[in-house]
């Protein structure tokens, strides 16, 4: 072997264990302190705005004419739904990359600060026409609603942004396999490899729309097919809200089981799980759209298969989460039948928050099931249901996973410690925010069982007795929102005073070891290029012949509507 070669695989793994001795290379740490600086300043904001909506959606304020409702609600999808989730992942992932593998390569960090650059001022082009009134079109931006072609414009380049570092999370691992010939790919960087091949070819479809929309929101096109924008959108829809899912379900299975001083519980059923979520994401999309008109009922039920399919590995993830959890708690001194669960670090915010979490996810993966079946689909559509569903799914679920990452992440790159002070500041923050979502998210399931609808400001539909007994599961929902403003406002204090003012010290980026017993895992399951092929086949299934039927057969073209 040219000794040349040989000298600068050592020097590779030198620099790969001091990484992992002396903490996070300092340029590798700026730009995810960076990340997650834009992360929680647009959770502050976004849940500064969702306080004002749960306040007029119960009545008991009305907004002004030049920042109404429908302005807030469409901000705060975007700022909470796309800007939060995003830079947080990219964040995180990025800071794991830089871990497992030893630090980033100097054009990945390139990449990735370019896609930061890209991410911010398309965010900042895409939120001016919301200010002024001119893309009051909700996060979803259905047409015929049409919005100022910037917001349009805007939303593209935060798409680019995230394409870049997806390219440079994948030009990361690729470089780590060629110095690394018959080693597997390190299980966090396994993760991020599922999570950005879905974040890139999930959001091909959404790219194409906003493209469309861009020339027919500025007049170049005159009319756009509004069924072929909601299916391209929703291909994209849905794929993103199982991306915030498996980025959470990486901490389950890699963080939590080293917290709680365990192991985790197969390499290889970890790694079948990731690739079973990647392969059956994307072609899902069809249930958001269960009631719209010109897909057969057959397509219609294809994709209601495939999206129950994630049911499979989210059943593995449990099955696995609570081996971990009580054989550890067993380790410990657990007895009888549940005395494992008295042995767990409930005191330990970093295991605290993702445990109720996986809680949390056991009736939303059972809310999720019910808005995938057609019938019982035709009673929360459009309700205050699918809202609730949403705020335990991602407002719960992921998002208390991302707060329980924050408390070793935050103090990890910026070579700081989390005190026992602000480990009782994170619990308490935990509470009140399981409490919040608890009214919030119980109110709006509770409510639209009665009918109440989405996306529509508080109105008594002129004393209408039944809109009139909406009216007390609203105030539950405002009082659920106050609580969760204190608690936004506490985990942003937490987030700023681990990255700056906390004692400085040396913090484990913590990932658990498989059981010491388990066999070797297979070498297929890195066949990555195999496992690509495949989702795209599956994609082909659910996507081709709807596509080109929609296209080949268009229903008449829709021009621009300015609705409010």
């Amino acid at each position: 072997m040219n000794t040349s070669l040989v000298n600068r695989k050592e020097t590779s793994k030198l620099y790969e264990k001091s990484i992992k001795l002396l903490g996070m290379n300092l340029a590798d740490a700026k730009l995810s302190k960076a990340y997650m600086s834009v992360a929680f300043i647009a959770l502050l904001i976004g849940g500064v705005l969702g306080l004002l909506q749960g306040l007029e959606r119960a009545g008991l304020i009305q907004l002004p004419y030049w920042f109404n409702y429908y302005q807030v609600l469409t901000a705060h999808g975007i700022l909470l739904v796309v800007v939060l989730t995003a830079f947080f992942t990219i964040g995180y992932f990025y800071a794991g990359l830089s871990h497992t593998l030893g630090g980033l390569l100097p054009q990945v960090r390139t990449m990735a600060w370019i896609g930061f650059w890209l991410k911010v001022v398309g965010l900042v082009i895409a939120v001016v026409p919301i200010i002024m009134n001119e893309a009051t079109v909700m996060y979803t931006f259905y047409p015929p609603m049409a919005a100022s072609p910037y917001f349009y414009i805007g939303l593209a380049l935060i798409v680019v942004g995230i394409w870049l570092c997806a390219f440079g999370a994948f030009i990361s691992v690729a470089k780590w396999r060629k110095a690394h010939p018959g080693q597997h790919i390190p299980i966090f960087a396994f993760f991020a490899t599922g999570v950005f091949i879905l974040l890139f070819f999930g959001s091909i479809g959404v790219t194409i729309e906003v493209f469309t929309l861009i020339a027919w929101s500025f007049g170049w096109k005159p009319t756009v097919n509004v069924l072929l924008s909601r299916t391209l959108f929703w291909s994209f829809g849905h794929t993103l809200v199982n991306i915030w899912y498996l980025t959470a379900v990486s901490a389950w299975y890699v963080v939590v089981p080293k917290i709680i001083g365990g192991r985790r519980f197969s390499d290889t059923l970890t790694r079948v799980v990731i690739i079973l979520l990647v392969i059956t994401n994307i072609p899902g999309g069809f249930h958001h759209q269960i009631v719209d008109p010109g897909m057969s009922q057959t397509l219609k039920f294809l994709h209601m298969f495939m999206s129950i399919s994630i049911g499979f590995p989210s059943l593995m993830t449990a099955f696995a989460m609570f081996y971990v959890l009580e054989k550890t708690g067993r380790k410990l001194g657990g007895k009888g039948l549940l005395g494992w669960l008295k042995k767990l670090p409930w005191g330990d915010v970093r295991f605290l928050a993702p445990m109720i979490a996986m809680i949390a996810f056991i009736p939303a993966g059972a809310g999720g099931i019910a808005q995938t079946t057609n019938q019982l689909n035709q009673v929360v559509h459009n309700t205050l249901w699918v809202v609730g569903h949403f705020h335990l799914t991602v407002g719960t679920s992921v998002i208390l996973t991302f707060f329980g990452i924050s408390y070793w992440l935050i103090p990890y790159i910026s070579k700081r410690r989390l005190t026992p002070r602000m480990n009782k500041v994170g619990v308490v923050q935990t509470i009140i925010w399981t409490l919040g979502m608890l009214f919030m998210s119980g109110s709006m399931h509770l409510v639209g069982l009665l009918g109440s609808p989405r996306r529509t400001s508080y109105t008594t539909y002129g004393e209408n007795a039944t809109a009139l007994g909406w009216d007390p599961y609203l105030i539950f929902l405002a009082v659920g929102g106050t609580l969760l403003i204190i608690g936004v406002l506490i985990q942003v204090f937490a987030v700023f005073h681990m990255m700056f003012f906390a004692p400085k010290g040396t913090t484990e980026f913590p990932i658990a070891e498989p059981e010491v017993s388990e066999e070797k895992t297979p070498a297929w399951t890195d066949r990555w290029g195999l496992w690509i092929v495949i989702m795209l086949i599956v994609v082909s299934m659910g996507y081709v012949v709807p596509l080109v039927d929609l296209i080949v057969n268009a229903p008449p073209g829709s021009p621009p509507f300015k609705t409010w």
